[in-house]
């Protein structure tokens, strides 16, 4: 089975990081890559009622603006990629990104989302692009991966996974974080911010599960305590130069509001480490 990854650009270089990190991650699998870019036409907001259409004069020039990117892309990547189980498609469209992502991850089955994240220059203030935190947010039944502003590729070693075990996993959710953890033979990091009291029944057994689901790969078991969770993840995954951070991305979770909006901005170690949110097979 070919893999199908949609590759967001908006031409920066934040964008082409986050392709070239795709292309690496899975150099050796089979992949169709679809490269999205989306435009828009200056003076028409496209909520307003007046949309332009094809054929006139500023939509052909945003256009080819746009297609013209791709084919840029596209020349970069030929050089780049020769991998004969690599196969490229530009996409172009005229729409809001989100929009386009939920509509090409339907139609095309798309399996992973990759994309870089704009970061501020100011890397305290804002971490993730709030493109980026929405697009986490908003959809629902594809993974999608961030991959920061200036991270080079280095296969994982090491895929930090914090969670409080107050919900239950499904293999099904987990299973594109054990692939990754396969492909690049990387140890899953298991990490609970302990509050100080003992597990309850249903933590142990949420545990239990989530052992039983990571057999098939290195995984080890990591408490913290008397920390704050966005402290304790941090200084984790900075103290063992962990390579990726993985989280299931529940509608309500309190691990989902760490990295939602409010949050976004204490979480300035981020701009080092690729985040990948799953998604919560029940939404």
């Amino acid at each position: 089975m070919r893999k199908k990854i949609l590759l967001p650009t908006d031409f920066s270089r934040n964008a082409w990081n986050a392709i070239t990190y795709a292309i690496e991650l899975y150099k050796n699998e089979d992949c169709d890559f679809y490269v999205l870019n989306t435009f828009s036409v200056t003076g028409y907001g496209l909520e307003s009622m007046m949309v332009p259409e094809p054929g006139e004069k500023l939509y052909e020039e945003a256009k080819e603006k746009s297609e013209k990117g791709l084919g840029k892309i596209l020349e970069r990547l030929t050089f780049r990629d020769d991998n004969p189980n690599h196969k490229f498609y530009m996409v172009s469209q005229f729409s809001l990104l989100l929009d386009a992502i939920l509509d090409l991850v339907e139609k095309r089955d798309i399996e992973m989302v990759i994309m870089g994240t704009k970061g501020n220059t100011d890397a305290a203030t804002i971490v993730y692009g709030s493109n980026t935190v929405l697009i986490m947010e908003k959809v629902r039944n594809c993974p999608v991966m961030a991959i920061p502003q200036d991270t080079l590729y280095q296969e994982p070693k090491e895929i930090v996974f914090p969670t409080d075990y107050k919900t239950s996993f499904k293999r099904r959710e987990l299973q594109h974080v054990i692939e990754i953890a396969k492909i690049s033979n990387a140890a899953i990091r298991v990490l609970y911010v302990s509050d100080g009291e003992p597990l309850t029944q249903e933590q142990e057994n949420n545990k239990k599960l989530l052992e039983e689901n990571f057999d098939t790969i290195q995984h080890t078991f990591h408490v913290l305590h008397n920390v704050d969770v966005k402290g304790g993840l941090s200084a984790f995954v900075e103290s063992r130069e962990s390579d990726m951070i993985t989280f299931v991305n529940r509608k309500h979770s309190f691990f989902g509001s760490i990295f939602s909006k409010p949050m976004v901005k204490n979480l300035g170690y981020h701009s080092k480490v690729p985040v990948l949110a799953l998604h919560d097979i029940k939404n």
